[in-house]
């Protein structure tokens, strides 16, 4: 473990997960934290033991610390071993038994549908790169793609004829997902009108940036980040906002929960129930504002 992989760990986080600025530097200070730790007892930090992670969390509880507090320096730990092992970076993760104080789960973050609507209208389909734009924005709703899943679609991963996506997920699992005809009418126009004139060698990935060469998902984040201040929409876009938004419309339009978990390419069903208690809540909240009992 080094600095280089903390940062490339943080920025996952932001990228991919959507964490706020403020969850960022927690982790950010805790990793740091046990990477001192490690160095001042002359551990290898890639190839630690779950021993040594349960010494080094002892000094928590010796120290009175909260359970809360315990519980993120935990969960830090345990999401940075893991993207070290996804990464291939280490061969066996050591934190994976590792398990934390129980925390209620806080319930994902969502645009409304008005929101969508006015972030999908902010791209300018006049140019190229809004073309492009378009079609990566009206993709992310229709499917609910991972922003890394998104990045790595190739042309040929798409059937128009048909209407739906091979995607290639986590663990190397592939799922085919729908997609709508609106998210179809632009990747068509995309294709026709502004891919051609970016790429500027042959390239299988459907989406390009603006040298011609594969979009990253940093690229992605500073363009959809850019389109929700244009949209005037109040919280940080993320692309996993857009995931959490087309899961949570789906589901309050009447979606059955295992066909949403397949689209989301969920493992464990319990992963994609998080959805049910956000659409619950709000009917909770529309029973409280219209009932003329309530």
């Amino acid at each position: 473990m080094s600095r280089d992989h903390i940062a490339e760990y943080l920025n996952y986080l932001l990228v991919e997960k959507g964490l706020s600025e403020n969850s960022l530097a927690a982790y950010g200070r805790d990793l740091a934290r046990f990477q001192d730790y490690l160095v001042r007892n002359g551990l290898d930090p890639l190839g630690v033991a779950r021993e040594n992670l349960l010494v080094y969390l002892k000094t928590f509880y010796l120290d009175h610390y909260k359970p809360s507090s315990i519980a993120r320096h935990i969960s830090a730990i345990k999401g940075f071993y893991k993207y070290l092992l996804m990464d291939g970076h280490i061969r066996k993760d050591p934190a994976e038994l590792l398990e934390a104080p129980q925390r209620w789960r806080a319930l994902p973050k969502y645009l409304s549908q008005g929101e969508v609507e006015r972030l999908l209208v902010q791209p300018d389909t006049g140019k190229a790169a809004g073309l492009r734009d378009k079609a990566m924005l009206e993709l992310l709703y229709a499917t609910g793609l991972r922003v890394s899943e998104l990045v790595r679609v190739r042309v040929t991963d798409l059937n128009q004829e048909i209407g739906y996506l091979i995607c290639l997920g986590k663990g190397g699992k592939e799922r085919i997902i729908p997609i709508g005809e609106e998210a179809q009418a632009w990747i068509g126009l995309y294709l026709r009108d502004g891919r051609n004139l970016m790429l500027k060698k042959a390239l299988d990935w459907l989406f390009v940036n603006r040298s011609g060469q594969k979009m990253t998902r940093q690229g992605f984040w500073k363009i959809i980040k850019a389109y929700g201040v244009a949209a005037g929409i109040r919280q940080s876009i993320t692309p996993h906002l857009l995931r959490h938004s087309f899961a949570t419309h789906l589901l309050e339009n009447g979606a059955d929960l295992r066909s949403v978990q397949w689209m989301l390419g969920h493992a464990d069903i319990s992963t994609t129930q998080i959805y049910t208690f956000v659409t619950q809540t709000r009917l909770q909240e529309i029973y409280r504002k219209y009932h003329p009992r309530e």
